[in-house]
């Protein structure tokens, strides 16, 4: 008598399918939110439609497209098991990208990567994901969600996004536009947004041993409350401002910190004098220095430093802009000046101290 046998099967190998057509479910809820009267079809085609007759009310459309993650955010919101904030972070480092150019966004996708799919949790992402695109003016088209057992463990999961956004030729902001005398307008962030958490981890969690229900009283709150605040959107706000003010360009502080994005937008004969002293940065900057003994320099070339979007506008205009950012409840002030470059081998540096 032989001995009956059983097959490999997908499910032994770790993937449900049932989970994810389950996870599927729970979404279309959400996604429906984000919907714009460009988009054709529903959740669960092959690829997301958006009727590009749309454009034809441009003179020469420019479309203009991003794609990001975000990072080690991630473990904190696996940690914390708050899943429905991290999509706001994506789209607000895709989407604001994409607005710099004075784009408008118009549709976005997500690929979401799990050990396991939990199909609530996926479902708590794509909340976040999609009240994310409703801030920023955007669709959720579509999406992919995989799950790859015996890479990642059954608790982890990564998120990354791609967008496209259009803005009409002769609008195109960026470097040629600006011109000597412009002011730099600064936007508050909400903290430390996407950026930096690998150096913030390391200096938190295992040179200070901190732990994130720690109460911190400088934050008023705990240290995880902290490190998970979203990122804040911006699109909206500079579409507004680009509507009511001249607006010459604007940079998304992400990576690299403050100097080294203003500098991308700059051109080579000019220079962004930006003073430090024309605002106070957060307490949790304050705090990841401490913790880490980690030197200023260090920290403004990894962190936002509580600056999460910048303007350059001409003089004239500055009165207009700010007004402009409060009455959206931007907290805006001008924090620099364009300068002819002179003997300044960087684009953009950072004077003064901060104000305490």
């Amino acid at each position: 008598m032989t001995e009956k046998t059983t097959g490999a099967s997908y499910a032994a190998a770790g993937v449900d399918i049932e989970a994810g057509d389950r996870a599927v479910e729970l979404m279309k809820e959400w996604v429906k939110k984000t919907q714009r009267p460009e988009v054709l079809g529903g959740l669960g085609g092959f690829a997301g439609l958006f009727d590009a007759s749309a454009l034809k009310r441009y003179e020469r459309p420019l479309l203009a497209s991003a794609t990001d993650g975000v990072g080690t955010k991630v473990d904190i919101a696996r940690q914390m098991g708050v899943y429905d904030t991290i999509g706001h972070d994506l789209v607000a480092m895709v989407m604001d990208d994409i607005v710099v150019c004075g784009a408008e966004p118009l549709f976005m996708t997500d690929y979401i990567c799990v050990g396991k799919v939990h199909p609530e949790r996926v479902a708590a992402i794509v909340k976040g994901i999609a009240e994310g695109c409703v801030l920023a003016g955007c669709a959720l088209v579509g999406g992919e969600t995989a799950e790859h057992p015996g890479l990642l463990g059954p608790d982890d999961f990564d998120v990354a996004g791609a967008g496209t956004g259009v803005v009409e030729y002769d609008r195109l902001l960026g470097a040629d536009r600006i011109r000597t005398g412009d002011a730099v307008i600064a936007m508050a962030s909400s903290g430390l947004h996407s950026n930096g958490y690998s150096l913030v981890r390391h200096v938190l969690f295992d040179r200070a041993g901190m732990s994130l229900d720690r109460h911190v009283e400088e934050l008023g709150r705990t240290l995880g409350e902290e490190l998970l605040e979203p990122t804040k959107i911006y699109s909206l706000d500079c579409l507004a401002l680009t509507r009511t003010a001249e607006v010459h360009a604007y940079s998304h502080i992400t990576g690299g910190g403050l100097a080294a994005n203003l500098a991308r937008v700059i051109p080579d004969h000019l220079h962004a004098a930006v003073d430090r002293s024309t605002w106070t940065p957060g307490a949790v900057f304050d705090l990841v220095g401490k913790a880490g003994q980690v030197e200023q320099l260090e920290l403004e070339k990894t962190l936002n430093m509580g600056v999460g979007m910048m303007a350059v506008v001409p003089a004239e205009s500055v009165d207009v802009a700010l007004t402009a950012l409060a009455d959206r409840g931007v907290d805006a002030w001008v924090a620099g000046e364009i300068l002819d470059r002179g003997d300044h081998t960087e684009g953009a540096t950072l004077t003064g101290s901060y104000a305490r």
